[in-house]
């Protein structure tokens, strides 16, 4: 049995609780930007599972558009994932709340933790806690893909994620530009016929 159109578009009334308010969206991007390590990849992975599994605003399938499309933009990834997403729950209000909570507190912080560590970086200890701190985030960006990627390994299509997973990862090794591996899967996925529901 296929899915009607009308089923991709509009989200899952009994899924989301409700639309948030402005105040709620700054808090939460705020919190989340301020407070996770790891890049722009482990903050687009934690606010995904705090926005779809614990608030409840997006269902899924829109966070994973907001991320996809994200992917597509020059600029900072994550900056405009938080936009998408907070366009999708309060249009253009939304997205200038979500990118500034998400951006200027953790700039601020940004800021005075490299003052902070122009000071020391020369000593010895700070080399050493400098490259912990690199394997640490390697760890972290890892660890959010696979939170990325294992709602889809449930899915009728993970095979094809799979498949695409592997096929990116082998073209990005061989240093083929992250623009031309998105356009190469989003031509493979629109050409890709979807199962047929048992």
């Amino acid at each position: 049995m296929s899915v009607s159109s009308a089923q991709l578009q509009a989200p899952d009334a009994a899924t989301l609780s409700r639309r948030p308010s402005v105040g709620s969206i700054a808090w939460v991007f705020a919190r989340l930007g301020s407070t996770v390590f790891g890049g722009g990849t482990a903050t687009i992975a934690i606010l995904e599972e705090e926005i779809v599994e614990r608030q409840h605003w997006l269902d899924r399938r829109e966070t994973h558009l907001a991320f996809a499309v994200s992917r597509l933009t020059p600029g900072t990834n994550m900056l405009a994932f938080c936009a998408g997403v907070g366009w999708l729950m309060r249009r253009s209000v939304g997205a200038v709340v979500a990118l500034v909570s998400v951006s200027v507190p953790c700039s601020v912080l940004a800021a005075a933790l490299t003052a902070f560590y122009a000071s020391w970086t020369q000593h010895a200890l700070a080399q050493f806690a400098l490259r912990g701190a690199l394997a640490s985030a390697v760890a972290i960006m890892v660890s959010s893909c696979w939170t990325l990627v294992r709602p889809l390994l449930r899915s009728p299509y993970r095979g094809r994620v799979v498949l695409l997973f592997i096929g990116a990862f082998a073209l990005g090794i061989r240093g083929v530009a992250p623009l031309r591996v998105l356009a190469l899967s989003a031509v493979l996925g629109a050409l890709w016929t979807e199962p047929e529901d048992a």
